[in-house]
């Protein structure tokens, strides 16, 4: 659908302007209310070159933009294009679909969990579910699971929902937000504390409302996997650090891992870690690094690449690993705040 590399205009003279892009699976709406607009109207243009002419414009100049003759003018001082248009009745319509659960959050908030855990959702995984991000919603909060199968990612806070009664310790629902979705969302939402999204949800699609943007994505359709039963729930060794000294120590041993699995050796002893890498040309890295750990002797394989991606999202200037045998995957939380958890499977080296 050519259609698609276009972007919608819409002007009306009470409402100002609304700038609306989709790819059928994720739409963006941008509003400007502080503009003139003579004359009522919609069309649509392409989106990358109307972004380029933008671009490229002096700073603060004044940009007049005139549909006529079935092409748009800009012009802007001594600058003038005239672009191709295809009429706003061929661009997708938008699905109101009506919507079962509304929610006001703080941006700051969904934004976290979102950041906290989009990197470990698969990338092109034939398990569809596993290509996205998963919203619960729950009697206590919202939380956020993602997974590609070797590891986990989950982080939630508490959010009061009148959708559930009193004492509904079980219920839950659960959504799918496509990777694409989420990855755009998260560049929307604010870190400021003050602004808020209201959160729709409907049976097949999510939209998040803010100030100047209107988000929409379709839903991945299926069933995630029981995350639960993956939590490493009886690990019997732990293993405090300095996440920034640990994250330094991997990034070290991690030149010299193999460039296919990326796997390392960590051989866990009293107060201490060691890192162990090579590679197919017969080059090593060893490392090691001072920890609190005071239990027998373990020695592990990872994938280093899943345990940085970790530390790069942790916040905590330390980190607590909870481990139990060389089979058994680890459990990577901030020791401060306990609002997000990280499980890691072991590789065999």
């Amino acid at each position: 659908m050519p259609v698609l590399a276009n972007v919608l205009i819409q002007a009306s003279p009470e409402d100002g302007v609304s700038i609306t892009a989709t790819n059928n699976e994720v739409e963006l709406v941008a509003y400007i209310r502080e503009i003139q607009v003579h004359q009522a109207g919609a069309i649509t243009v392409p989106a990358r070159k109307l972004s380029d002419i933008c671009r490229s414009l002096p700073e603060g100049q004044m940009l007049t933009l005139e549909y006529a003759n079935s092409k748009l003018d800009l012009r802007c001082a001594t600058s003038h294009f005239s672009l191709a248009t295809l009429p706003a009745d061929h661009f997708p319509k938008v699905e109101n679909e009506s919507s079962d659960i509304s929610l006001r959050l703080q941006q700051a908030k969904l934004k976290r969990i979102i950041d906290a855990t989009a990197f470990a959702m698969a990338q092109q995984d034939v398990r569809y579910y596993l290509n996205g991000l998963l919203l619960e919603l729950n009697p206590s909060g919202l939380r956020a699971v993602a997974t590609d199968g070797h590891r986990l990612a989950m982080a939630g806070f508490e959010h009061k929902h009148e959708l559930f009664d009193e004492g509904a310790e079980d219920t839950t629902v659960q959504k799918i937000v496509p990777r694409k979705g989420v990855l755009e969302l998260a560049k929307l939402l604010a870190d400021d504390e003050e602004a808020d999204c209201e959160v729709l949800i409907g049976h097949n699609h999510i939209r998040v409302l803010m100030k100047d943007y209107a988000f929409s994505s379709k839903l991945i359709e299926g069933k995630f996997p029981d995350y639960q039963r993956v939590i490493p729930r009886n690990s019997d060794k732990k293993m405090l650090a300095d996440r920034l000294l640990l994250k330094s120590m991997l990034s070290r041993a991690a030149i010299l891992s193999h460039e296919s699995y990326r796997g390392v050796r960590l051989q866990f002893s009293e107060n201490t870690v060691e890192v162990f890498a090579n590679n197919p040309e017969q080059e090593e890295a060893e490392d090691r690094l001072e920890v609190e750990y005071a239990y027998e002797d373990l020695q592990m394989g990872f994938n280093v690449a899943y345990l940085l991606d970790v530390l790069n999202v942790i916040k905590d200037e330390r980190v607590e690993v909870a481990l139990s045998n060389p089979a058994s995957s680890a459990l990577v939380e901030g020791v401060d705040t306990k609002d997000a958890l990280y499980v890691v499977m072991p590789m065999r080296l």
